[in-house]
């Protein structure tokens, strides 16, 4: 699944292509995705100029001036790819990206200036809806949200709050979206050795002073990961066509046996399943 870094990419990839151009057709080739299409979903976008591309977690908003906002997903293995009738017409520096197997292309979305924008989705885990503008804290995927990674809000005294009195391990607290938004099992397991922080450990003995560690270790991960474009496991890939490069700086995830890369540890990373998901850490320096 695309976690945050990836869905930023994304949406980066996609501002130039989308923001201040009009839709001029909408198409879908399949009543559904992950879910049905809303009500009239084509008529409601045809016609509408995006104003702006926002993220939020790890979904994407395009708002309209229609006074709704479209909200996609990307899923487990969904993707953007945009065509330009020349490249003379393709906005900013975006690059030309050539469409992934057609059988797949579920969306397309037909923009002012020849640009196609298709969403491919081989195994239709995402999905598209549209909302009223406005109305995110009623909307079932957005309400309760906790504060996004990057944000002013997240920083030590928030999440020392949020997690005391938690009875889960840090590592399952972290991926509750109420607390924080956007983070997946990637970067909790990059952020919790940064932080030297066991996934183990009880969320609530994180409380505290090793919140001091912990918020400022999920900011940078986070921060480098968008910088590097994403993690590009499995089907991911820029909207682009790039594929992103972080996972060949992974400090834990996927390095089961192989050496801690803390230059003062002597230990070698393992794997656990926890909640189902995978762990990699150093039981050696993580405590």
């Amino acid at each position: 699944m695309p976690e945050l870094p990836e869905v930023e990419t994304v949406r980066r990839g996609l501002r130039p292509a989308m923001e201040g151009r009009r839709i001029v057709s909408a198409l879908h080739r399949r009543p559904d995705l992950r879910f049905p299409f809303p009500e009239r979903f084509a008529e409601r976008l045809t016609g509408a100029r995006i104003d702006r591309l926002d993220r939020r977690a790890k979904y994407l908003l395009a708002r309209l001036d229609s006074g709704e906002t479209l909200l996609m997903h990307l899923g487990m293995s969904g993707r953007f790819t945009v065509e330009a009738e020349s490249i003379a017409q393709q906005p900013g520096d975006f690059v030309y990206a050539p469409g992934a197997n057609p059988a797949h292309d579920h969306v397309v979305f037909t923009l002012e200036g020849g640009v196609t924008v298709t969403y491919n989705d081989p195994r239709r885990f995402g999905f598209m809806t549209l909302f009223a503008t406005g109305e995110e804290a009623t909307q079932p995927f957005l309400a309760g949200l906790g504060p996004e990674p990057d944000s002013n809000t997240f920083e030590a005294v928030y999440l020392s709050g949020a997690l005391k009195g938690r009875r889960t391990p840090v590592k399952a607290a972290l991926l509750d979206q109420k607390i924080v938004a956007g983070l997946g099992n990637i970067y909790v397991c990059e952020a919790l050795w940064r932080a030297r922080i066991s996934p183990r450990r009880l969320a609530s003995s994180v409380a505290g002073a090793r919140t001091e560690r912990l918020a400022p270790a999920v900011r940078t991960v986070i921060a480098e990961a968008i910088e590097a474009g994403g993690s590009t496991l499995r089907d991911f890939a820029g909207a682009d066509g790039a594929l992103g490069y972080f996972q060949h700086r992974f400090d834990v995830y996927g390095r089961e046996g192989e050496p801690c890369r803390r230059e003062t540890c002597a230990g070698s990373v393992q794997r656990l399943v926890q909640s189902g998901r995978s762990t990699f850490f150093c039981p050696e320096c993580q405590r």
